[in-house]
């Protein structure tokens, strides 16, 4: 596993939109152009967040043990990848958010990472055909 963990979000779409696609359609296709079958390095998402590994690992250690959100995160350390739709922005944001207000547990470098992630999943919230990924590049 590589020494950096990168928070991609859905940056460009490239569906022409000459043609008359469904939209559950243009979702199938936004994601199989974002990860590019897992080879090489995704062109259509931007990294907001780039932390070390071993930050991300301190960072995540930080939410309860068992809950949810910490699962969800923990996926990649597992997997080396884990996408964060929609659906996922709620029990993240609880989660981190009490995080976040917790008196004395973040320390700043976390705490930014904290922000930039909830910027991250509020994006997500308001645009249903934006994604997260999580991968080491």
């Amino acid at each position: 596993m590589a020494d950096q963990v990168y928070f991609y979000r859905l940056s460009r779409k490239f569906v022409d939109e000459q043609f008359d696609v469904p939209e559950e359609a243009k979702e199938v296709i936004y994601y199989s152009l974002a990860i590019g079958h897992h080879l090489g390095i995704v062109d259509c998402l931007s990294a907001d967040l780039v932390c070390p590994l071993a930050g991300y690992r301190d960072w995540v250690a930080k939410l309860p043990v068992g809950c949810e959100a910490r699962r969800k995160m923990e996926g990649f350390l597992t997997f080396g990848e884990i996408t964060i739709y929609r659906e996922h922005c709620h029990m993240l944001a609880c989660a981190f958010d009490r995080l976040r207000k917790a008196e004395g547990v973040l320390d700043e470098q976390l705490l930014s990472w904290t922000n930039t992630f909830m910027d991250q999943l509020t994006a997500l919230y308001n645009d249903p055909h934006m994604y997260l990924m999580v991968r080491s590049r």
